[in-house]
């Protein structure tokens, strides 16, 4: 029955992106604070996954582009992820010690309890 279902998404973690220049730092944010609404659908189909999705983020901390990495097997799913961390302020990242546009690599894990 959903209404005893209990359920939260996960932030698995911030990656680095791959081939970052040595002074360049990627972009982070406070998981604890920018978290994804579980889609009511996928709660009803109980689906879970973890989506890996990489962020182009401004020096102002706002999000520039988005791209699907790794679907969770959901497009629910994904599409939640996506539109929730897009919208999430960011730490910069910066390159040669000054705020600058860097992609950022983030997993989320999505699982019912």
């Amino acid at each position: 029955m959903l209404t005893s279902t209990r359920f939260s998404s996960v932030f698995a973690g911030l990656l680095v992106c791959g081939a970052a220049a040595a002074a360049e730092v990627p972009a982070s944010f406070d998981a604890g604070k920018c978290k994804a609404e579980y889609p009511k659908a996928s709660l009803m189909n109980e689906e879970q996954g973890t989506v890996s999705m990489s962020f182009l983020v401004n020096a102002d901390g706002s999000v520039v582009e988005s791209k699907l990495e790794k679907t969770s097997g959901f497009k629910n799913l994904d599409k939640a992820a996506i539109k929730s961390i897009s919208a999430c302020k960011f730490k910069p990242g910066t390159k040669d010690g000054a705020p600058a546009q860097t992609w950022t690599k983030v997993d989320y894990a999505w699982k019912l309890d």
